[in-house]
């Protein structure tokens, strides 16, 4: 029953006439709690497997699990459970050999069971995943007793320090990858683990050397110490003769390529960023190895080893993933893999020195899909067949038709290159092609309409990036034929006209990029596809309205419509985007108040409303908003590597892969998502990781007014808020403390009042801060933490401030109510004196103007003159207010 909608407390009491039921899965639903009515406790006597995992479970929970005897696997991963867990129920489970509560919150484990029983009685328990929780070292003291553990997952946590395993003798499999490990020589009972065949304690902060007696886990066949600072030599693993895989991964060892001998079983080897060393010995012994995949990018090459590639792998012929990237290797690209590995599926060679023609080898039995040559020297036309990647090198000319009528085309990136001509025949010859990357050439000339009714279009195709280029010409219309397009880019070339119609027919669409073009009109209200995630309209001349053109899209995560001439207010309807995450409207011509529907976006993290007209007060339920990391939306790159074998017995996927450590995605390969935000005084690109971690609010450069609500210091996981160049009056809100990200603060240029609170110096986090151009009175905060970093810019243009920093003395004689006084005063002397000097020479001027133009005709006639032409011109006063409007607002943003 997963994938369903299950929500709220599911009522189990029928369940009781499912005496033989052995698997039960109600993963990936809403529910919050498991009730049994006026039923004492279901019984279950047979079922073995429960999976409850992805759902909304709290620590109430485990009551239903007593009425389960038999039961040998349980998932409870990725719910709400919380705090120290209280598991006593678990304890009657005799069977139990299978434990899930990854992904939770738990701090601790616990029974609070009087009968004498405790966590120890799980006696046959030999698999426990408590991986991305927030346990510590002391949940091993709780563990203790679990003599029959096999495999234990504690990634992802806080565990600090070293370790104690002196109880887990039995362990087979260890996992503590990503916790706050720094001491490995000296974890108890580690090398006395003498049954242990897999180790990861990669990603933590461990150095030093490795243990000597790691040479006792005789068993091992799996190590993964990668990115963590360990160094020196590898001798501890000589006599580890059982590994078949192998990750050093980001450390600083010295790596002697003939010790790649010790190891016959070997199978995957990834040492990426160490230094690799070669010894003249080894150049001409064979190694007893067969190597599947190996990973050697930014290896620190010493002089011996030169630009030449390691001499082992003349030997091999079962590779399936080679990565020796970035390692300014020199010479002719290394065709002989292909030819010597016939299952070579992935070859990277990226970021070396490989220079000279390229072309496939002519054997007819290879099984490559993807091959990245990208940044390398290769020059010259197109003339082969390619199967690759070639992105960032110096190819020139036109792309050949006949390169993507083979059949077996599936994945073309050309991105980055010196490529022109037409590109529509690309495009659109009959293939099976299914993603095209031409971004960053230099392709012009238009993308002339076709004749739909006699043209058969491609139904693979699902992804075009045609962005970074020359075209020009209005859109094309038959792009609205291409049924299965998933993504589309066409940014930053010079397309001109209205969106196309017919692009309401891209119903699969899920990414659209038509920004930094010079399309005009609005948006079609037809174009609404149901799946669409993201959309870029950025830097246009779109006109009108907001459309009803994403009406209750409720998949939308992205809209950017800024730096557009769009005017009118913003719709009610913005409720209806319940994944809306990132909404820019930054610099149209919109105006009205902000709506209160905006509150109603749980996912919204980043908001630009800035350079536009919009009044009235800041909504205070802005300060509801909760500002989350959206991880599972935001468009990454996504693996297309796989490996197969013909006879089943090794499959490699996506999953598999970055399981062993290898990292699948990739860059340049598919469109990743990215926009611009203004923040720490400049406009910004945020993309991949950092996108889904910024958060911001940029309401500068409008009308509005009223005081900032105390309700916005709720948004602890901001990033960056400015509020400049507005009419906002009041205090600076004391709660705006709370904001422990904060990293950029611009209140600058409105009327605010009072003091600046000092508890603003505990915002440890903050680089920018601008209160300039207020009215605010008082001592500066202290000089210290981030307060120590800002300049006397930040507080200027407010006259009653003092400070050492501002060169000005804070005593009381020099207090702002004192100068605040002797300043009206002197300001009501300054009027009266004005009032009075200005009629007396109002009357003077009067007077002599009168007796010039009644003794001397001539300048009477020049006098009517002027007087008619000024009312000939009167009627271009209007137009001329109307610029000197957006001119003074320009230049006030500027």
């Amino acid at each position: 029953m997963r994938y369903n909608n299950l929500q709220g407390s599911l009522d189990m009491k029928g369940l009781k006439y499912l005496t033989n039921l052995k698997h039960l899965d109600l993963s990936s639903n809403r529910i919050e709690s498991i009730s049994t009515q006026d039923e004492t406790q279901p019984r279950l006597p047979k079922l073995e497997q429960l999976d409850l995992s992805n759902n909304l479970f709290r620590n109430n929970t485990f009551s239903f699990f007593e009425g389960l005897p038999s039961l040998k696997s349980l998932s409870m991963a990725s719910n709400d459970l919380q705090g120290s867990l209280d598991v006593k129920e678990l304890i009657n489970l005799a069977n139990l050999k299978k434990l899930d509560l990854s992904n939770n919150h738990i701090e601790s484990l616990q029974s609070s069971k009087d009968d004498g029983k405790n966590l120890q009685h799980l006696s046959r328990l030999e698999e426990l995943n408590l991986d991305g929780n927030l346990l510590n070292n002391s949940v091993f003291a709780s563990l203790n007793g679990f003599s029959n553990l096999k495999s234990l997952h504690i990634s992802g946590n806080q565990l600090k320090g070293s370790l104690d395993l002196d109880a887990f003798s039995s362990l087979r499999e260890l996992y503590v990858r990503g916790n706050q490990l720094r001491d490995f020589v000296s974890h108890k009972g580690l090398c006395g683990l003498k049954n242990l065949e897999v180790l990861d304690v990669s990603s933590n902060a461990i150095e030093g050397i490795l243990p000597h007696c790691f040479g006792n886990l005789t068993s091992l066949r799996k190590l993964d110490i990668s990115y963590n600072q360990f160094s020196g030599n590898l001798t501890p693993l000589a006599n580890l003769t059982s590994l078949e895989y192998i990750s050093l991964s980001r450390n600083h060892f010295q790596i002697p390529m003939s010790f790649l001998a010790h190891f016959p079983n070997l199978q995957f080897l990834l040492i990426d960023e160490n230094r690799m060393l070669m010894e003249p010995s080894f150049y001409t012994s064979v190694p007893k190895f067969q190597l599947k995949v190996i990973s050697l990018s930014k290896c620190i090459t010493s002089q011996e080893l030169g630009p030449k590639l390691p001499t082992f792998l003349y030997y091999q012929y079962d590779l399936r993933y080679v990565d020796l990237s970035e390692n300014n290797f020199s010479g002719t690209v290394p065709m002989w893999l292909l030819e010597n590995n016939t299952n070579l599926e992935y070859l990277i060679l990226r970021g070396n020195a490989f220079s000279g023609p390229f072309s496939l080898p002519t054997a007819p039995n290879f099984k490559v899909s993807t091959i990245d040559i990208y940044d390398n020297r290769l020059r010259g036309g197109m003339k082969e067949l390619l199967v690759l990647v070639l992105s960032n090198n110096h190819l020139s000319g036109r792309v050949p038709e006949e390169l993507i009528m083979k059949s077996s085309l599936m994945v073309l990136v050309l991105s980055n290159n010196n490529l022109s001509g037409n590109v529509v025949p690309v495009i659109l010859n009959e293939n099976n092609l299914e993603q095209l990357y031409l971004n960053g050439n230099s392709f012009s000339g238009e993308m002339k309409n076709i004749d739909v009714s006699t043209f058969e279009f491609p139904t693979s195709l699902l992804s075009i990036d045609l962005s970074n280029n020359k075209l020009h010409g209005k859109l094309p219309r038959w792009i609205g034929n291409l049924s299965s397009l998933l993504t589309l880019a066409l940014s930053n070339n010079r397309f001109e006209g209205s969106i196309p119609m017919e692009f309401c027919n891209l119903n699969d669409l899920r990414f659209l990029d038509l920004s930094q073009n010079n399309l005009s009109g609005s948006i079609p209200s037809c174009f609404n596809p149901p799946n669409i995630e993201h959309v870029h309209l950025h830097r246009n001349r779109m006109n009108g309205p907001l459309s009803l053109a994403f009406y209750n899209s409720s998949s939308l995560v992205t809209l950017d419509l800024s730096e557009n001439n769009l005017s009118g207010s913003i719709p009610k309807w913005i409720a209806t985007l319940s994944s809306l995450s990132v909404l820019l409207l930054k610099a149209n011509h919109l105006q009205g108040e902000i709506p209160l529907q905006l509150c109603k976006l749980y996912y919204l993290s980043i908001i630009d409303l800035s350079e536009n007209m919009f009044s009235g007060p800041i909504p205070s339920c802005l300060g509801n908003l909760s500002l989350p990391v959206k991880e599972n939306k935001i468009l990454e790159p996504t693996p297309y590597l796989l490996f197969s074998e013909e006879d089943g017995t090794t499959v490699f996927g996506p999953a598999q892969i970055m399981a062993w450590g290898i990292d699948a995605g990739y860059p340049n390969s598919y469109i990743e998502e990215s926009i611009e935000f203004t923040t720490k005084s400049g406009s910004l690109s945020y993309g991949g990781k950092i996108l889904r971690n910024m958060t911001g609010i940029n309401l500068s450069c409008n009308n509005l007014t009223g005081q900032i609500p105390l309700e916005l210091g709720n948004l602890s996981q901001i990033y960056s808020l400015n509020l400049s160049h507005n009419n906002l009056i009041g205090k600076i809100p004391s709660t705006f403390s709370k904001f422990k990200q904060l990293e950029s603060l611009d209140l600058s240029y409105n009327n605010l009042t009072g003091e600046i609170p000092n508890q603003l110096v505990e915002l440890n986090s903050l680089e920018i801060l601008s209160v300039a151009h207020n009215n605010l009175s008082g001592r500066i905060p202290e000089p210290q933490a981030q307060f120590g970093t800002f300049v006397e810019s930040s507080y200027e243009g407010n006259p009653f401030l003092c400070g050492p920093m501002l060169h000005k003395s804070c005593s009381k004689t020099d207090s702002p109510s004192t100068a605040s006084n002797d300043e009206e005063e002197n300001s009501l002397l300054d009027i009266y004196v004005f009032r009075v000097s200005f009629l007396v020479s109002y009357a003077v001027m009067l007077v002599t103007t009168l007796v010039v133009l009644y003794i001397n005709p001539y300048w009477r006639r020049i006098w009517f003159s002027l007087v008619e032409k000024c009312i000939t011109t009167y009627r271009y006063s209007t137009v001329g207010n109307f610029l000197g409007y957006y001119i003074f607002r320009f230049r006030r943003c500027v």
